[in-house]
């Protein structure tokens, strides 16, 4: 026998893998080989995403009693939760679930807990928030673990929170007048390097209980990312700085025309009032990491938001989006978003069926003869129309064609993402989801727009009440078909 296989290595726990931050980890830490298991309330949301190596295990931090069997034989643990998207009073439902973990990482024995929190000079006064944030990581050091605190300031990347305010407020007003706390400093930080940071502190020897702080190379202020935001986009935007706008006011602003909710936009506007920059350099010296300035991190994020969907979203946590909820016209950034889900009695790959077989000859389950007028007003307009068809009526592959739409991903009994070729003032994307067990599944059906300019948003509102009809009626239709007797399944074709 192979003495280094005499011994599994012990797993880590990844908290927050539902999370902007954590979803990047937990894709790092997998490609890195590393034993992750992720604590999740809904398992079965996460499951669908995780490699087949991870382990998703049920547990709530604001449960003990589900804590026990997640920390079992855990040697390091990730915490990236909190609760800003709590309905409740966020600071102590944070202190509880910071209470709870720390109480059983003890009782597990868990040797570290690495623990994201945010910049902020306690001296010099904390909102809430950045107030809670430091709270926890005392808390966390109550376990008798050793903890490894980061603390950063606004996150630059692809779908974060942060990234998505600041584009969808460029994207949407020309001129926008501002309050106070634009002129705040910061020191943004690109995901990429975030990540690097807490994917180091899995390996290097620290003494006691190290709090490192840590930012991209320029301390610039809200307003200079905008208008560096707006530069590379190519856009023209005007800044009027007015002293009037309070912050419960630019909540409700934020509210209006971004994708943050009011309630989560009055907990960032408080902490975007108080400076979040880099005092101590320490983790410069300590990391190999070496973070890019804005500029970059905005470009790299650009670039990957071009490239692809991004592949986590602070949306997609479940703290924040309240769960399987369905959502209808809501605004993520720059994208519109509708979303549904239903639940039926047969496994994945039943649900799945008649989801790979849309289109074509098989038609859309829902207003056949909506969408050949739709085919025909994209024909009248110089596009493509739906005389494409598909290539075969039972299977699909990356790269396919799907009447006006083209395959763009596709995982066998789980998901399908169409991109649109027709003619439209913007960028569309057509997704399904399913997962489930033995004995049922949930489809999840959601339609991405990204509109060009006001015309774009003009489009989509101008049909969002047919897109009601048409969508709700396919998901129907969906689910009825993969009730009915016929072929199911894949069977190692796509």
């Amino acid at each position: 026998m192979n003495p280094k296989n005499d011994m599994e290595p012990r797993p880590l726990l990844l908290t927050g893998a539902t999370g902007y931050v954590g979803g990047r980890l937990l894709h790092a830490l997998e490609a890195g080989g590393h034993r992750v298991r992720c604590l999740a309330r809904h398992p079965e949301f996460l499951r669908s995403r995780v490699a087949r190596t991870t382990e998703v295990v049920q547990g709530d931090v604001l449960d003990p009693a589900s804590l026990a069997n997640a920390l079992s034989g855990v040697h390091t643990a990730y915490y990236l939760v909190h609760s800003m998207g709590s309905t409740g009073v966020f600071e102590e439902e944070d202190r509880r679930a910071a209470q709870n973990f720390a109480a059983a990482a003890r009782t597990a024995e868990v040797q570290r807990i690495i623990y994201l929190g945010g910049l902020g000079d306690r001296e010099e006064g904390l909102s809430p928030h950045l107030r809670s944030r430091h709270e926890v990581g005392d808390l966390l050091r109550e376990s008798g673990a050793q903890v490894i605190e980061f603390r950063a300031s606004i996150v630059i990347g692809s779908g974060s929170l942060s990234f998505e305010m600041v584009r969808a407020l460029v994207e949407r007003l020309p001129i926008m007048i501002t309050p106070r706390w634009v002129s705040t400093l910061a020191q943004p930080i690109g995901i990429e390097d975030l990540v690097d940071y807490l994917l180091e502190a899995l390996v290097l020897s620290f003494s006691g209980n190290p709090i490192f702080e840590i930012g991209g190379a320029d301390q610039v202020s809200y307003g200079e990312v905008m208008r560096e935001y707006a530069r590379q986009r190519g856009l023209k935007r005007l800044m009027i700085r007015v002293p009037i706008l309070t912050p419960r006011l630019s909540s409700l602003w934020l509210g209006l025309v971004t994708p943050v909710y009011a309630r989560v936009g009055r907990k960032i506007v408080d902490s975007v009032c108080h400076a979040t920059v880099v005092k101590d350099p320490t983790a410069l010296s300590v990391f190999s990491v070496r973070p890019l300035g804005v500029r970059d991190a905005i470009h790299r994020a650009l670039h990957n938001e071009d490239q692809e969907f991004a592949r986590t979203r602070w949306s997609d946590a479940l703290s924040v989006s309240g769960g399987a909820r369905s959502w209808g016209g809501v605004r993520f950034g720059s994208r519109l978003i509708d979303s549904r889900c239903t639940r039926v009695p047969v496994p994945p790959s039943e649900a799945f069926a008649p989801i790979r077989r849309i289109g074509g000859t098989t038609g859309w389950y829902y207003g056949d003869w909506l969408w050949r007028l739709r085919g025909f007003i994209d024909l009248v307009l110089g596009g493509i129309g739906v005389r494409r068809g598909r290539r075969d009526p039972e299977w699909l592959r990356v790269g396919d064609t799907v009447d006006w739409w083209r395959v763009e991903a596709i995982e066998a009994n789980q998901r399908l993402r169409l991109v649109a070729e027709m003619k439209l003032p913007g960028r569309a994307w057509l997704e399904f989801e399913v997962t489930g067990d033995s004995d049922s599944s949930q489809i999840r059906q959601t339609a991405i727009f990204d509109p060009i300019g006001v015309g774009g948003l003009a489009y989509w509102y101008l049909v969002y009440p047919l897109h009601q009809l048409i969508f709700a009626g396919m998901l129907r239709g969906i689910a009825e078909a993969s009730m009915r007797p016929g072929p199911k399944g894949e069977h190692g074709r796509g």
